[in-house]
């Protein structure tokens, strides 16, 4: 099915830079996943937020963004995610991300984005989200074990914050969501 299939003329306009591609969720009426491919900056974020704000208008307040191919992302991009946000939640709807680049995760980190956003590592598990009817992040269950992504030791954090692998002694840091990353 193509986006001018799910909304009418989504791809009327077009933007280098940015792939957007829809599916709808079938088992959720107003679920809608935007697979995001490329980079989301300051070129192209007015472009980007334009066409999921034609989404929203035709009814798609619950937004699952797919990021697995987005390489990069500006604050500017971010900015973008915030309207959006706004706008969904005014109309009872929530925006989920999915498999965020290393890079593109560090940018919602560094930003304080992480709070604000819910994060899940899989499509599946942000599907879970609209079908549990949980748009509230909750926070990870402490003591968490979890592998180090440098030497693959078994590590045990007690809270989210930064510390040193006992091992291979990498500055690890884990946020509220159990995300680790190298800090």
């Amino acid at each position: 099915m193509s986006n001018n299939e799910i909304i009418q003329g989504f791809d009327d306009e077009q933007e280098t830079g940015l792939a957007i591609t829809l599916t709808r969720i079938d088992t959720l009426k107003e679920g809608l996943i935007v697979y995001l491919g490329g980079y989301l900056d300051t070129y192209n974020a007015a472009y980007f937020q334009k066409q999921v704000i034609k989404g929203i208008e035709a009814g798609y307040t619950k937004l699952i963004f797919q990021c697995a191919e987005l390489t990069y992302l500006s604050s500017t991009g971010i900015g973008s995610f915030s309207n959006i946000l706004k706008l969904v939640k005014s109309q009872g709807g929530a925006i989920v991300f999915c498999d965020l680049q290393p890079k593109v995760y560090e940018i919602f980190h560094l930003l304080g984005f992480t709070e604000v956003f819910i994060i899940k590592n899989t499509l599946d598990a942000s599907l879970d989200v609209f079908r549990n009817g949980v748009w509230e992040e909750s926070n990870q269950q402490y003591p968490m074990n979890f592998t180090c992504p440098v030497c693959a030791s078994l590590l045990q954090a007690v809270h989210p914050g930064r510390f040193h692998c006992v091992v291979c002694k990498t500055i690890l840091a884990i946020d509220k969501q159990g995300q680790v990353f190298l800090g």
